[in-house]
């Protein structure tokens, strides 16, 4: 394997892996946040026990995916020196925004909002993770600006070989961005939706005792499902008015713009590979089940006892939990892959963005990067698992500190 198909594989792995943490993160936050308001106005102690219980699985979830998102920057200046000299300019540009502005404000404020428990105002703690949740979209909206201007780059002028920002309403407005976003959006809530589900109905199939506990949390899961899976596919289909024509190898456009690279780049591949049509292939059948177990969920869920009670319906709930998953991947592929062989849309092929590097560095970090990324996902599946296994008792997110036993008093002596 050459050095670019190594970079591009490199590059693969670990920005979908890090995408399966983003996904968890955006939608948990929003519905941790959407319990702790619920405790907060309505004083229930049940949606209290529920905000640290999921509260813990959102910040295991969280640590563990900062860290595949800064040893993924890496990658940026290891491997891809060319697109940083010709796109620095414009694509670095939201992605600083989402450092300086979202990151920052949204990891110093879950650090209040984890040691603020019982320390603060019950309703300032509650402003706390609404602004952890708000940025964290922000976050992610900048970053879809980034890559959406890879997609459809807008808002520029070439000067000495290197694209310059002239129009920065036209970069974060850009459809390729916005339409991305909500997709991201909803689909972060379909995940959070489709796991909250999951873990409820394995304790519910183990009949466990906290059954008032997790028929609740099976309620709000699949409510999240029912609510997000269909926004989830229209703003995914709404994308294809702006995709690429190169992505359907087939029509007339295709083959037109195909002649147009040719005539101004030189003859190269300018279609997509098979691999993206295999990845639109999955998503859709993704996504078809997943409305299939929505459909289903909207029949139980005003059941409550069907929702306690129903072994089968919890055992489909435990094997939904990787579907969107699945889905999100598959678009990935997709919308990247899609792409080549051009890492800026129609300016900057990917051969060209490759770092001169030698291989033997290259081939160094891809073993090192991705051994290191698969020991993360085996760490935050083992941790997830093993905290949603224990249940709400054993939740240690806002739980006071042990007060330590006083010492006996000592009688006097004369």
């Amino acid at each position: 394997m050459d050095a670019l198909m190594l970079s591009r594989v490199q590059f693969a792995l670990t920005a979908g892996s890090h995408f399966l943490f983003v996904a968890l993160t955006l939608g948990l936050a929003t519905l941790v946040a959407v319990m702790q308001t619920r405790a907060t106005v309505s004083g229930s102690a049940v949606h209290a026990r529920m905000t640290r219980f999921w509260g813990q699985l959102y910040v295991i979830n969280y640590a563990v995916g900062i860290v595949t998102g800064l040893v993924m920057e890496f990658q940026f200046g290891l491997n891809w020196g060319g697109m940083t000299r010709m796109a620095g300019g414009v694509f670095g540009a939201p992605l600083a925004m989402e450092t300086i502005v979202a990151f920052f404000i949204e990891s110093t404020f879950l650090g209040l909002w984890i040691f603020g428990w019982d320390r603060l105002n019950r309703w300032a703690h509650l402003a706390l993770i609404w602004v952890v949740t708000l940025t964290a979209y922000l976050s992610a909206y900048f970053v879809l600006v980034a890559n959406g201007w890879l997609q459809r780059p807008v808002g520029y002028e070439m000067v000495d070989g290197a694209a310059r920002l002239t129009d920065l309403g036209a970069v974060m407005t850009n459809p390729t961005a916005v339409l991305a976003f909500f997709h991201v959006l909803f689909g972060g809530l379909l995940t959070a939706g489709f796991f909250m589900a999951g873990v409820s109905a394995f304790h519910l199939f183990r009949r466990t005792a906290e059954v008032e506990f997790f028929r609740r949390s099976m309620r709000i899961g699949l409510l999240t499902v029912i609510l997000s899976v269909f926004p989830v596919v229209v703003f995914g289909g709404m994308q294809f008015a702006h995709v690429q024509p190169t992505k359907n190898p087939g029509s007339d456009d295709a083959a037109a713009k195909a002649a147009e690279f040719t005539a101004r780049f030189g003859p190269d591949d300018y279609l997509a590979p098979g691999l993206t049509d295999a990845g639109l292939a999955t998503m859709v059948m993704a996504w078809v089940v997943m409305i299939l177990v929505a459909l289903v969920a909207l029949v139980k869920l005003p059941f409550g006892r069907w929702l306690v009670r129903g072994r089968v319906f919890h055992v489909l709930m435990m094997l939904a939990v990787p579907l969107p998953y699945v889905a999100m991947l598959a678009g990935w592929v997709f919308r990247e892959v899609g792409r080549q062989p051009w890492t800026v849309y129609g300016l900057l092929k990917t051969k060209d963005a490759l770092s001169d590097v030698s291989p033997g560095l290259i081939t160094t970090s891809f073993v090192a990067f991705t051994a290191l990324f698969a020991v993360l996902i085996g760490v935050n599946t083992w941790l997830l698992a093993r905290y949603a296994r224990r249940g709400p008792d054993a939740a240690r997110l806002g739980a006071p500190a042990p007060v330590e036993p006083a010492a006996p008093a000592l009688a006097p002596t004369f």
